[in-house]
């Protein structure tokens, strides 16, 4: 009798709706900045959306400051499955073969966050992503990091300053080119060995929005930042297209909701966060800032504008002048 009783006790237990709940869905989610940024603090909230959407269904674990992996190699790490969901800058797409995504890259293209978001936004945002699926990833949204200026060891005031300077840049046929015509030297880096060689004088400077600068401490190794907003800093956030694809129908629909709320939190904190960087830079004492006048500015896009013009052949030249239509369409509608 007693055998029986607890046999019939383990019955019960096995029962049990603890038991009975299947494990939550694990989506490991790499990236290489501080959780302080716009891009660490989205990824943040996307994990608490998400797992809120969910039911705790889904479970998020963020993973910064390059923890699992370095830029160069999340990408491959989310193609054979390692990590689901990474947020790579967008010139890092490039090995893809999906040369469309450098157009993000090319200087003085989009001459504001508003101009920006016509594009990331839009149709012509939405047939980027779509590029991606052949290549077994799936593109869920675009989030801002901001405009990116230059720093170095000393004052970059005018194009020439930047003759004769090594200069730190993402792998992008763009960027090498933007340096090439300033008269400097473009070095390929990781961005989590960044600080490293800033320090050591392995470079001379770098290209950053203000937040990504302030936050990997570049204040004590650069004495010169200056505020040109000459490019756009930005992410492109994907997943493993078969994990989002074998996901359940409901569980995908809460996770594009989730994005999508947490797509619009970082685009609201990027101007907020890049300006609290850079008052912090000032405040440091380390590093002089320097903001660019209208016809300092002007002799950068003159210096940079055959730049725009041989990218034409490399990324497409029905695109770029796509984003200019749209961009020119956009203020035409606002000035009337």
């Amino acid at each position: 009798m007693k055998l029986f009783a607890a046999l019939f006790a383990c019955a019960l237990l096995s029962l049990s709706p603890v038991q009975a709940q299947p494990s939550p869905i694990v989506i490991r989610f790499s990236h290489v900045v501080a959780p302080a940024t716009p891009k660490g603090k989205a990824a943040l909230r996307f994990k608490e959306l998400a797992e809120r959407a969910t039911g705790g269904r889904v479970r998020v674990q963020v993973y910064p400051n390059s923890e699992l992996y370095q830029d160069r190699d999340e990408l491959e790490a989310l193609q054979l499955g390692a990590v689901e969901m990474i947020a790579p800058s967008l010139s890092k797409l490039t090995p893809l073969g999906v040369r469309e995504f450098e157009v993000f890259d090319v200087p003085f293209l989009f001459p504001d966050e508003t101009a920006l978001h016509k594009i990331t936004q839009g149709p012509i945002g939405k047939r980027l992503l779509d590029r991606l699926r052949s290549k077994g990833i799936v593109g869920l949204a675009f989030w801002d990091n901001g405009f990116k200026s230059f720093s170095a060891n000393r004052p970059l005031y005018r194009p020439e300053d930047m003759s004769g300077l090594r200069m730190r840049i993402q792998p992008s046929r763009v960027l090498d080119a933007q340096m090439r015509a300033l008269g400097a030297q473009p070095i390929t880096m990781r961005f989590g060995e960044v600080y490293a060689a800033l320090e050591a004088g392995v470079v001379d400077g770098t290209e950053n929005p203000p937040s990504n600068f302030y936050t990997q401490n570049m204040q004590d190794v650069q004495t010169h930042f200056t505020v040109s907003n000459h490019g756009y800093l930005g992410y492109v956030v994907i997943v493993n297209k078969k994990f989002w694809d074998d996901l359940p129908a409901d569980i995908r629909s809460a996770l594009e909701d989730a994005m999508q709320e947490a797509t619009r939190y970082a685009a609201s904190i990027s101007n907020a966060e890049n300006a609290a960087a850079l008052d912090a830079i000032r405040a440091s004492g380390k590093t002089e800032v320097h903001t660019l006048t209208a016809a300092e500015r002007q002799a950068w896009v003159d210096a940079l504008a055959p730049v725009v013009q041989e990218m034409k052949d490399v990324i497409g030249s029905q695109l770029i002048a796509d984003i200019q239509q749209t961009i020119r369409t956009s203020d035409q509608h606002v000035s009337h």
